[in-house]
């Protein structure tokens, strides 16, 4: 049975091993996070997966990406088809850790965020339906029935946890406003384009016919787009700063 164009086959083509080694240690390291672990080392494993996540966005978009870009088509095409495999497991890892355990530390201190279950359901429709919204359409998916189904789950499940929420409604600390507006953007950005991008990327990889212009292209677009989300992460952090040091 062919592994060409599967999850198995990307995982080859990043080596096994670092495929299972940077998805299984954030994960444990999140649940260690959010089970047994003190507010302190909770903070350590948001802020670490943070900054590797933000670090690789900054490094690949100032200095991989400029020296791509001095590069021919097929020497581009063929950097990325070695890069791509590794960063489709490494930087959603790191992304969804840092997300989930910010929102989990966050809720661990509620005399500072104030009425965060109803911000957090605002979030989850704002981060998720658009994300899926963008999938499908990169994807030409909205006839698939599956890309139907993942969507309606998304969808009904966000609306009935805005529903539960809704009625407790009030107003918390601006700054927790602005990060959970900023990494609903991030996810959006991550998930919706950047992810579906490097499978765009990989389907051509695994082609009779791989098309190395498409490669170059979405792959430099990739790159941009990652020094995008470096800004905004910056942008997190100030935040954490202020929430940390701000007299709350």
């Amino acid at each position: 049975m062919s592994i060409r164009g599967t999850i198995r086959g990307l995982a080859e083509r990043a080596n096994p091993a670092f495929a299972v080694a940077v998805i299984g240690i954030p994960l444990l390291a999140l649940v260690y996070a959010t089970t047994f672990a003190d507010v302190v080392h909770h903070t350590y494993v948001h802020v670490m997966a943070g900054v590797l996540w933000t670090g690789i966005d900054v490094f690949i978009a100032l200095v991989l990406g400029p020296v791509l870009g001095g590069l021919d088509v097929e020497q581009r095409a063929n950097v990325f088809q070695r890069l791509t495999p590794k960063t489709s497991f490494l930087l959603p890892s790191l992304s969804a850790v840092t997300i989930a355990g910010g929102i989990t530390l966050a809720l661990r201190i509620p005399a500072i965020f104030s009425h965060a279950y109803v911000w957090l359901a605002i979030f989850t429709f704002v981060a998720l339906v658009p994300t899926l919204l963008l999938v499908g359409w990169q994807f030409d998916a909205f006839g698939d029935w599956r890309w139907q189904a993942w969507f309606g789950v998304v969808l009904v499940g966000s609306l009935a946890f805005l529903a539960t929420t809704v009625p407790d409604f009030g107003w918390t600390e601006p700054v927790f406003v602005v990060a959970l507006a900023i990494v609903a953007v991030l996810n959006v950005l991550g998930f919706g384009v950047l992810m579906p991008g490097e499978v765009r990327m990989y389907q051509q990889m695994t082609s009779e016919n791989p098309d190395t212009q498409v490669i170059a292209d979405i792959g430099m677009r990739n790159a941009k787009l990652g020094g995008i989300q470096g800004v905004f992460q910056l942008a997190v952090v100030a935040t954490m700063v202020y929430i940390r040091y701000g007299g709350f």
